[in-house]
């Protein structure tokens, strides 16, 4: 969090530090909501302090105290996501990536008994299954796996590709591309001998320890129930 004398450095008054600050957080905040948690980039906090301000390190530090006071007043925990952005198969390494600009994604610091009970929105926590069921298909799929497996794999749930009037979500297509829009996954086209291929892989948000350490809690759980379930 940047102290008085941080802004008085970069001449800004701190009441408009504070202004600025109570923009990012309504931003965060309102896009949150209007995009189901969809990551916010960086870039996009940023400018609302630019559009006014040259000064270089003024963003960081309004995105900065923006994220202590998300969690000192409002309970959440403003969390910052890496994105990586895979060279295509043809050309890639074991260990080759590409980092694109961070973005964020806000969480409930509270916990998830109290969160359930009193905050949870019951009318999307269907979302957060289907979010949990796929990304956990992929990831015993070792990370990544075909359009046609993965939706093989989801019509034993009774969800189809073809579904436009599924009862609970709607076109199951956009279902799953929801998923992409909010960093549970990233999908690429594979050129193969019978044309493209689509890909799935587990991107940054399902990589994250809050989502991953779940995961693999709860398949460990099913194994030692099951042993015919293979994990990782």
């Amino acid at each position: 969090m940047g102290s008085n004398e941080d802004y008085s450095q970069i001449d800004v008054s701190l009441e408009e530090k504070d202004k600025l600050v109570a923009e990012v957080i309504r931003y965060v905040l309102f896009k949150t909501y209007q995009t189901a948690g969809c990551p916010i980039k960086r870039e996009e906090l940023a400018q609302i302090v630019t559009k006014n301000y040259r000064q270089r390190a003024l963003p960081g530090l309004v995105i900065s105290e923006a994220k202590e006071k998300l969690s000192s007043v409002f309970g959440y925990e403003m969390r910052e996501l890496q994105r990586l952005r895979l060279p295509s198969r043809s050309t890639r390494s074991s260990q080759q990536c590409m980092v694109e600009a961070k973005s964020y994604i806000v969480t409930s610091q509270l916990p998830s008994d109290i969160y359930s009970k009193y905050l949870e929105d019951k009318e999307n926590s269907h979302m957060t299954g289907f979010a949990f069921v796929v990304v956990g298909i992929v990831h015993l799929a070792g990370s990544k796996i075909s359009e046609e497996n993965l939706w093989h794999q989801l019509r034993w749930l009774g969800l189809n590709e073809s579904d436009e009037n599924h009862p609970v979500f709607g076109n199951s297509k956009q279902t799953l591309e929801m998923l992409v829009q909010q960093r549970y996954l990233q999908k690429e086209k594979v050129a193969g001998p019978e044309g493209n291929n689509l890909m799935y892989d587990l991107a940054e948000r399902a990589l994250d320890e809050s989502i991953s350490g779940k995961l693999k809690d709860y398949i460990s759980q099913v194994v030692n129930k099951d042993p015919t379930v293979e994990a990782d």
